[in-house]
């Protein structure tokens, strides 16, 4: 079966953030200035007329009283919800922007999409890849058949097979989840529990903000076999999410490679 293509409607922001065109400079700053964004779309009577940068506002910003309808461009980029995420990055991409508005074909504004969201599902996409190889791996080892299926799964009901995770690493997953960036864990489905096979620093970030439960792409084989990585976990002791060990003052790869630029510069 074709995997279905990703549309916008799946990433798109749809709390949006937004001015009507009557709005003064002034209140449009104070707007801007109390969202995370760099601009704005601009509607009349729920309809995008125009989108208000940050600089199209400090060009007027001696101007308070003036109308944003005023400064404005009429018209701007904008895709619809049912368009393909890659033709949306391509838009993004092609005119650099950071954001771009969400609208039906009668112009009703409904969402935003950010470059940000576009890096979001790549990321996810990466998932079906990692799940292929486990897959295919265990079914060539253990001469077994496994079905695969999606699932919330507890994290209780988790039994890890990595015995040590980076503490910087954790608070970078924390900020990944607050943003909305909660990619898939990959477990086996055992008799009375779930191995973990990818996604420990997902779930302890998740499990130290209070979440009980994770979404999961679950691998389940036609019969039950001892695995590798389930008898290395046995040799560590490992049972809950508890026994893995959280390790400060050293970094995880990923963090140690962003962050050594600045290490450097500080020299």
């Amino acid at each position: 079966m074709e995997e279905r293509k990703l549309r916008v409607a799946d990433y798109m922001i749809r709390e949006v953030v937004s001015i009507p065109a009557d709005y003064t400079v002034e209140q449009a700053v104070e707007k801007l200035i109390n969202t995370e964004f760099h601009g704005l779309p601009v509607t009349e009577d729920g309809r995008l007329i125009g989108f208000v940068t940050a600089k199209e506002l400090l060009r007027n910003i001696e101007r308070p009283s003036a109308k944003v309808r005023e400064i404005i461009r009429k018209g701007t980029y904008s895709v619809n919800p049912e368009m393909d995420l890659d033709d949306a990055a391509r838009v993004l991409f092609r005119y650099g922007l950071r954001n771009v508005p969400v609208v039906t074909n009668e112009g009703k504004l409904i969402g935003v999409i950010s470059n940000l969201d576009i890096v979001r599902s790549h990321i996810e996409r990466a998932t079906p890849n990692k799940v292929a190889m486990v897959k295919a791996f265990l079914e060539k080892k253990h001469g077994i058949h496994i079905d695969i299926k999606r699932r919330v799964v507890s994290i209780e009901d988790l039994r890890p097979t990595q015995h040590e995770v980076f503490a910087d690493e954790l608070l970078g997953r924390k900020e990944e989840i607050r943003r909305g960036l909660v990619e898939p864990i990959i477990v086996i489905r055992k008799r009375d529990y779930y191995l973990l096979v990818d996604g420990h620093h997902r779930v302890l970030a998740a499990k130290q903000m209070g979440v009980r439960q994770f979404s999961a792409v679950v691998l389940e084989p036609d019969r039950d076999v001892e695995l590798g990585m389930e008898k290395s976990a046995e040799a560590w002791g490992l049972h809950t999410m508890d026994d893995v060990k959280i390790i400060d003052g050293s970094h995880h790869p990923l963090v140690e490679i962003t962050t050594r630029l600045l290490k450097d510069e500080g020299r």
